[in-house]
């Protein structure tokens, strides 16, 4: 601030005050939530409408009452709109005057991101707090402030926002509510209708511009989200652990967070495949083979005739006619279960035409005694079987030549071969089914009946999706919206994307726009300087990253193979002499010995769902979308080697860190 310190301290006491006013106004809001609740309980209303209403009241008093503790404001403007502080949550001493915090998702509130000293954008002064760290929400904690007087030019990074952005990462992942950037505004307030897809650098923050859109969207259209309902898909339970507690930090619970694997879980997993035979599975040529294998189950050929008896009379459908009804059925191409039932009731409407031309309009009961009469139901169920995905999987990977005629021209013989089970079990209630095969599953319940989808899915990592679990996501929001997040270098699966284009294709949005993030606000500019080496011989196209961070440090500690795991413990004791979380990344091969050698120090070392130990040792294929503020690397040649995308493996690991890397080697880096 420019103002002298006697004049610094008078508006921070006003400011202090003020914060005070605004946790005297919550706790009254709490409070006022809780009676709402009860009178709500006891409103004259029909039953429907009461459980509604119980349902909104009891949901907006949990939510208060389960905020997280902390400041209620980060900032505030004045100018055009006058005063207005910023804050997680709408704060107001009555709902009919003006807030004493606004919420940062409101309309109001986007100067605050957006202003600039070429565009206030009506603004004449930005203010951001400074609180001191850990700060449950005592006003005494409001430590500084800084001002930005954009209406005369003055437009600047300052240090409140640096410190923010730079606070030692111990715990789950924070809300950044208080330090978005322009760019990642953007994107948090597109609009529901609009799916995009961020492609994400390390440290852009893609992961929280996708959490805070939720957040936003869940905000600005509540009645068509909750309808609907908001998913986030993460890559696994320690990611989903990391970043748990940003919604609720925003006011936001409720909010399904789930893996695929969990969403498609028909069935528990007791198999695995080799690579081989996981990636045909993954193929979206599969999905074609699946699709043919399922309507390979209807034959109406060789049915011969319908008769229906009514009474004394016989009503018929000669089998021509019938087979015309099915093929009919089979172009239009409906979900297999909705198929069955257009068969059915067109075999109705045929023999209801032929009543009406006997005797006049049937009657609304001869119409239903007909759609349940046994011959038009044996018929149904013998030209167009029901069937469960279970049954169609397993006829299609125990029969060679079921799937040789469903794989013709699609699979090759090596790729037949893959898919086929080597033992095939007695029936598909006793086959053990992969994690791959939950996928195919997933396919094939698709084309018998659509799943229920969302109003909007957030998609984490996308670029290690396959085709075919792109295609389970895109059948879960086929009248809804996705944000789509992901770094193509990050790619480790044996089908991961080279091209967005390709991905939003399989997800059923091919013409989502896609958004670079480039700029790194939490990786060093050091770190960052190095992972750009190793990304030049990485075999995709995307933007080389840079970092507004210039503190940071690299460091690299070479010794013997043998001296690997005591190099390690004495890169960990230097770590733990700093503030921060430290993680320990290596191969799945070398974390043994690691291990082994950190127990004999006497140093403990958590896994990676362990969120708030301060040391953790992590499989490199763990540690994707996890951060530390001091990651010790080891043996990145070892992380390179273990899979096919070990470089892309590597290329994560290494831009886990947001304050210091350090590499313990005895082999040279592999780039």
């Amino acid at each position: 601030m420019t103002s002298t310190e006697p004049a610094l301290q008078h508006v921070l006491d006003r400011e202090r005050a003020h914060h005070e006013r605004c946790r005297a106004a919550l706790a009254a809001m709490v409070e006022g939530a809780g009676e709402q609740v009860v009178a709500g309980e006891d409103v004259s209303a029909s039953g429907a409408d009461a459980e509604v209403l119980g349902h909104g009241l009891r949901s907006r008093a949990k939510a208060l009452r389960e905020l997280p503790e902390g400041p209620l404001f980060f900032g505030a403007l004045h100018g055009e709109e006058g005063e207005l502080h910023i804050g997680r949550l709408r704060i107001s001493e009555h709902p009919a005057e003006p807030p004493l915090v606004v919420d940062w998702r409101a309309p109001v509130s986007r100067a605050f991101y957006q202003a600039s000293a070429r565009d206030p954008q009506g603004v004449a002064v930005r203010r951001r707090f400074g609180w001191a760290p850990g700060s449950r929400g005592d006003s005494g904690d409001l430590t500084g402030l800084e001002d930005e007087h954009l209406a005369r030019g003055e437009t600047r990074a300052g240090e409140i926002v640096a410190r923010e952005i730079e606070r030692p990462r111990v715990g789950p992942m924070r809300d950044i509510a208080a330090t978005i950037q322009p760019e990642q505004d953007d994107l948090v307030r597109a609009d529901l209708a609009v799916s995009v897809c961020v492609q994400g650098a390390p440290g852009t923050g893609k992961t929280a511009v996708g959490l805070h859109r939720a957040a936003y969207l869940l905000y600005t259209h509540p009645q068509r989200i909750r309808r609907g309902g908001l998913l986030i898909l993460g890559p696994n339970r320690a990611f989903l652990s990391y970043i748990a507690e940003v919604l609720p930090a925003l006011g936001e619970g409720g909010v399904r967070q789930s893996t695929l694997a969990e969403e498609i879980a028909r069935c528990p997993v007791r198999g695995a495949d080799d690579e081989a035979a996981a990636v045909v599975k993954h193929d979206a040529r599969t999905a074609e083979v699946l699709r043919r294998a399922l309507y390979a189950r209807v034959r109406p050929e060789g049915a011969g005739p319908l008769a229906v008896p009514d009474g004394s009379y016989r009503w018929r459908v000669p089998e021509a006619e019938l087979a015309r009804i099915v093929a009919g059925v089979r172009e239009e191409e409906p979900p297999y279960e909705v198929g069955r039932e257009r068969v059915r009731a067109r075999i109705v409407r045929s023999l209801r035409e032929q009543a009406e031309r006997r005797a006049g309009p049937p009657t609304t009961a001869w119409v239903r005694r007909v759609e349940r009469a046994r011959p038009v139901s044996a018929y149904v169920d013998a030209v167009w079987p029901r069937v469960r995905p279970e049954e169609v999987l397993a006829g299609l990977l125990g029969d060679p030549d079921a799937l040789a005629a469903a794989a013709d021209g699609l699979l090759d013989a090596g790729e037949q071969r893959a898919l086929l089970w080597r033992r095939r079990p007695r029936s598909w209630k006793s086959a053990r089914w992969s994690e791959a095969d939950l996928v195919l599953l997933d396919e094939v319940a698709g084309l018998i009946g659509h799943p229920e989808g969302y109003g909007h899915v957030v998609v984490d990592e996308a670029q290690d999706l396959s085709p075919m679990e792109c295609r389970a996501i895109a059948r879960r929001a086929r009248f809804g919206s996705l944000t789509v997040l992901g770094d193509l270098a990050q790619g480790t699966t044996p089908w991961a994307a080279r091209s967005w284009r390709t991905v939003l294709a399989h997800l059923g949005k091919p013409d989502a726009p896609v958004v670079a993030l480039t700029t790194g606000y939490r990786v060093p500019k050091a770190v960052v300087g190095l992972a750009n080496r190793l990304l030049e011989r990485l075999d995709v196209d995307v933007p080389a990253a840079r970092s507004l961070r210039g503190d940071g440090e690299l460091a690299e500690r070479r010794t013997t193979a043998d001296g690997v795991p005591a190099a390690v413990v004495e890169a960990v004791r230097d770590a733990l002499g700093r503030q921060g979380s430290v993680g320990i990344v290596a191969a799945d091969a070398d974390l043994p010995r690691v291990r082994t050698a950190l127990e004999a120090a006497g140093v403990v070392a958590a896994g990676p769902e362990d969120l708030g130990a301060r040391v953790s040792l992590v499989p490199a294929r763990l540690v994707k979308g996890l951060e530390y503020d001091h990651v010790v690397a080891v043996e990145p040649a070892a992380i390179a080697e273990a899979e096919d995308r070990g470089p892309h493996r590597l290329y994560v690991v290494l831009t886990r860190a947001v304050s210091r890397l350090e590499v313990v080697r005895s082999r040279p880096l592999p780039f």
